[in-house]
């Protein structure tokens, strides 16, 4: 039996749960698919060349653009657009829900983002380059591909859907953020279904991978599949990735009503700020974040099966989140320590999403995904609990707990219990 959170003390409508998952990423295009790669060890990283930066290395999505876009939507839209329409409608057609009959006025979309427009300033000012920089061709798509609201309203207008739509500028928290937006809006009746997670588009800007290398922080590696690794003491920086996860999130009491299958229950979470660099982690202000969502939930650190970590492959991303780590999970008899950016790259704004759905699987099969590429461990990443390289099976798995964090010190944590 599962262990109480404070969540299961609410009434069914204000407990939120996850009936639907839809995604792509660089190693899979959907739930099962993507679990599978994690269990099977299988990267999803690259060789990759984008105009001005030549030759890096990135995560890259292969999804059907035009299964539910035409060829018009796709060349008027935008990269970020068309991640945010596919997994939306996976996540729809996964939840089972009776879509042509429920009240597109009571949905919401709620996506969490990095940063959105680089790419769409970036390739117009290629073109107009080639024009001697006669803005009178650059593009009259430009303001709508470009405005911050951008993936959401991708989703809404190709979904038909009339209700709230925005996204959650969160840096590589957003994925996590845009999950606690979605409950947060649901509790407050503002909706009925939430359309909730995170997308991104990185790899298309080629600044992106400019300002990792002039900070030192863009991985390299003779094995593409191999240059994402956490934890490993021969890391040398961030693989980008593109990609994205959203959730169909409901109230429990709706869900039970028409027979939902249930992949989790929202108990715990929470976002502060480190407020002390633009950059650097402070790991006592992560600490806190953890702490924060595990009391909100009601749970002890020892009740977490599976904490999915942040770390992106950066000696001070990857130590601070691990001193972090060890001050709230250091003494926690069976509590396993994982991460999925090893496979797939850093995926930024749906960072925090895809990595919350390599691990809900595990409800299932009690088995918790490794982080791979580990030859060496850094002795200052050391923690109990670290799974690496090699899957391992649990006992039981009735607990998640999801970090994701991003630069100017912004911080978020959610946990996912099993119903």
């Amino acid at each position: 039996m599962i262990a109480p959170n404070r969540a299961s003390l609410l009434s069914d409508d204000q407990r939120i749960v996850i009936t639907g998952i839809g995604l792509t990423a660089p190693n899979g295009n959907d739930w099962e698919s993507f679990r599978g790669s994690l269990l099977e060890g299988r990267s999803g990283v690259q060789p990759y060349e984008i105009r001005y930066f030549g030759k890096t290395l990135a995560g890259i999505c292969d999804f059907d653009l035009r299964r539910y876009q035409s060829k018009k939507d796709v060349r008027r839209g935008t990269r970020a657009g068309s991640v945010g329409v596919y997994c939306a409608n996976e996540a729809v057609k996964h939840s089972g829900i009776d879509w042509e009959n429920v009240d597109k006025s009571r949905v919401g979309i709620y996506v969490g983002v990095t940063e959105h427009g680089n790419v769409e300033t970036e390739n117009e000012i290629y073109v107009i380059k080639g024009f001697d920089y006669d803005t009178s061709c650059w593009s009259h798509h430009h303001n709508p591909r470009t405005v911050a609201n951008n993936p959401a309203g991708e989703i809404a207008l190709n979904m038909g859907i009339t209700g709230p739509h925005y996204t959650i500028g969160a840096a590589c928290a957003a994925g996590n953020a845009g999950i606690i937006q979605g409950a947060q809006m649901l509790r407050l009746d503002e909706c009925d279904v939430a359309i909730a997670g995170g997308t991104s588009e990185s790899i298309h800007t080629f600044g992106i991978f400019a300002s990792f290398n002039s900070q030192n922080a863009l991985a390299s590696h003779q094995d593409p599949a191999q240059a994402s690794r956490p934890f490993d003491i021969g890391r040398n920086g961030i693989v980008v990735a593109e990609g994205g996860c959203l959730y169909v999130l409901e109230r429990l009491s709706d869900a039970k009503a028409r027979g939902a299958e249930i992949y989790g229950e929202l108990v715990g979470y929470a976002m502060n700020t480190d407020a002390t660099d633009f950059v650097l982690p402070n790991p006592q202000r992560q600490a806190e974040c953890v702490r924060m969502a595990l009391k909100r939930a009601g749970l002890e650190p020892d009740q977490i099966d599976v904490v999915s970590t942040h770390a992106t492959g950066t000696s001070s991303g990857d130590t601070q989140e691990c001193a972090a780590l060890r001050s709230v999970f250091g003494e926690s008899r069976h509590t396993r320590i994982n991460n999925t950016k090893s496979y797939i790259g850093h995926a930024m704004g749906a960072a925090g999403a895809l990595e919350l759905a390599g691990n809900l699987a595990s409800f299932r099969d009690r088995v918790v995904h490794p982080t791979i590429n580990v030859d060496e461990l850094d002795p200052d990443c050391e923690i109990p609990g670290l799974v690496l390289n090699e899957s391992q099976e649990a006992a039981r798995v009735d607990y998640v707990l999801n970090n994701s964090f991003g630069m100017l010190g912004i911080n978020s944590v959610v946990i996912i219990a099993r119903v």
